[in-house]
């Protein structure tokens, strides 16, 4: 039982040591995540219209 303690103690002493994100590092870093999500996600819609009417004249 003693580790499971000393566990405990040290993950509080470890979280006491994290610096956390301010909140506008933390939406700029959101605007990023969805800035590139939404561009991979228009080239891929593109590429797969490419890829279709490319079949589609072939077969």
């Amino acid at each position: 039982m003693k580790k499971v303690v000393q566990f405990a103690k040290d993950c509080a002493a470890e979280m006491k040591k994290v610096v956390w994100p301010s909140r506008s590092d933390v939406a700029s870093s959101i605007r990023v995540v969805l800035l590139s999500t939404l561009i991979i996600a228009v080239i891929l819609g593109v590429l797969d219209l490419v890829f279709v009417t490319g079949m589609n004249l072939i077969f």
